[in-house]
């Protein structure tokens, strides 16, 4: 009897894991913190966009005067006969020095330069869409990795509980079998089904230690203690809702709406290549001669006019084909908001079954807690046996990894619901980050400054700060 009851006083919390108190442990937030902070996707697509920024400065510059200079020194000999000289051989030497300064203002070019400049301010507005699309990326490969090693540190704990239950029921077991009230049957059972939880447990530590890896490669630092995600994003009510908000405020829709924008620009400026242009041109030449005191000066100031006549057919071949990457481009705006759309009702999917099982799976812990505990008490009284036990703790321990999983499908569905409209950024989500600006370097190198001007030295610690001098 005595024996009996230490198997009925087995202290049984299968799944009730109670974690001891952690001073800092990390939020969801710092997580998405960490993953803005230190990624380097991130970085290279702000390179990107930077370079995008430059295109626009490179246009601008178009409007600008082209100056140049050349200089080259010239050293001519030889030897002559003729009859100045008396149809004698005489050598002939003379060393030269000349230098010219050359330049070109663009006067008229029917708009094509400011064409160029439009086209490129649209083409960096898109690149900004790309990316927030990038950090919108970033930030949800950090949640999905948060709830991740959670998943897996509570399967690990669960596991572990596991094989000390087993173990114990192993131990009563025996002692039961010691006096002849089970049968080596039931040690049997008890051990194969030990074997298995360390087994289990095994996958379990290995999958956590893969999810840790994963966390440190997006967050850059191995995961502490992590809160359990106490409550869920705020989401539109329907989704019909989200999808409006979506084809709005996607950054792809947003991205591909700039692209159109350019496509229709490109054409003006294919239309405009067709027609004349006028330049103003001014050239000065100094040239003189070391062992003569011979030199020239002048120089020349000119309007010149120009434009195609005929170039086989190029130029009307550019406008048909800035008219195909227009209409492409089209197409494209229509296929990203059918798949944001898409990606949206798929989201509100994902969401409602992580919540369906959620439910089950709670009423299926509660159940299978009372039965175990039920089977435990009537194998203690012996009215079941051994076998009866662990199948009812497996149904137990198979109740509450299904609600773990869950747990954590419903908060991955939940923020990603917020990427397919377009919300998952720090901005919105309010994170305490030092935000990079894309308008900034935008602002410094749009008017094309000189190296040496004021805007120039600025532009130079701007480039210093980011670490890329």
């Amino acid at each position: 009897m005595a024996k009996r009851m230490k198997l009925a006083g087995v202290a049984v919390a299968l799944g009730l894991m109670i974690a001891a108190p952690v001073a800092k442990a990390e939020l969801l937030a710092d997580a998405m913190i960490g993953a803005y902070n230190t990624s380097g996707l991130l970085e290279q697509n702000r390179a990107v966009l930077r370079a995008a920024d430059e295109d626009v400065a490179q246009a601008v510059s178009s409007l600008r005067p082209v100056i140049s200079w050349s200089a080259d020194a010239t050293r001519q000999f030889g030897t002559t006969r003729s009859a100045s000289t008396g149809n004698q051989i005489s050598p002939t030497v003379s060393n030269t020095v000349s230098a010219s300064l050359t330049g070109e203002l663009t006067l008229y070019d029917n708009g094509q330069t400011k064409l160029a400049i439009d086209t490129a301010k649209e083409a960096v507005l898109g690149t900004r869409q790309q990316l927030v699309s990038v950090e919108q990326q970033v930030l949800l490969s950090a949640v999905e990795a948060y709830l991740e090693v959670r998943r897996t540190l509570e399967n690990v704990a669960l596991r572990e509980n596991n094989v000390r239950l087993i173990t114990q029921e192993l131990r009563a077991a025996q002692e039961r079998f010691e006096v002849g009230e089970v049968t080596r049957t039931d040690t049997s059972l008890a051990e194969a089904r030990l074997a298995a939880a360390r087994s289990q447990l095994a996958a379990a530590q290995g999958a956590l230690t893969i999810a840790r890896e994963q966390y440190f490669a997006i967050v850059g630092r191995l995961p502490g203690a992590l809160e359990p995600l106490r409550s869920l994003p705020e989401l539109p009510a329907s989704v019909d809702a989200a999808k409006a908000i979506a084809v709005r405020n996607h950054p792809q829709v947003k991205s591909v709406q700039h692209q159109v924008a350019a496509a229709e620009l490109n054409i003006l400026r294919a239309e405009a290549a067709m027609k004349p242009t006028v330049r103003l041109a001014g050239r000065l030449t100094i040239t003189e001669g070391f062992d003569t005191d011979r030199f020239s000066r002048g120089g020349s100031l000119g309007v010149e006019a120009g434009g195609p006549i005929y170039q086989g057919g190029r130029l009307s071949s550019l406008v048909r084909q800035s008219m195909a990457n227009r209409d492409s481009a089209r197409g494209q705006l229509h296929q990203v908001i059918d798949q944001v759309s898409q990606n949206v009702g798929n989201a509100y999917a994902q969401l409602r079954i992580a919540q369906a099982s959620l439910a089950s799976t709670d009423e299926q812990v509660r159940a299978a807690t009372v039965a175990f505990r039920g089977v435990r008490e009537e194998a203690a009284l012996g009215a079941r046996t051994t076998l009866d036990v662990l199948n009812a703790e497996q149904e137990l321990l198979n109740a509450r990894s299904a609600q773990i999983s869950a747990q954590v499908d419903q908060g991955i569905a939940a923020y990603r619901v917020l990427s397919t409209i377009g919300r998952l950024t720090a901005t919105d989500l309010r994170l305490n980050v030092q935000q990079y600006d894309p308008v900034n370097y935008y602002n410094l190198v749009k008017d094309s400054p000189l190296q040496k001007s004021k805007q120039g030295q600025q532009l130079d610690r701007v480039l210093k700060s980011l670490g890329k001098n």
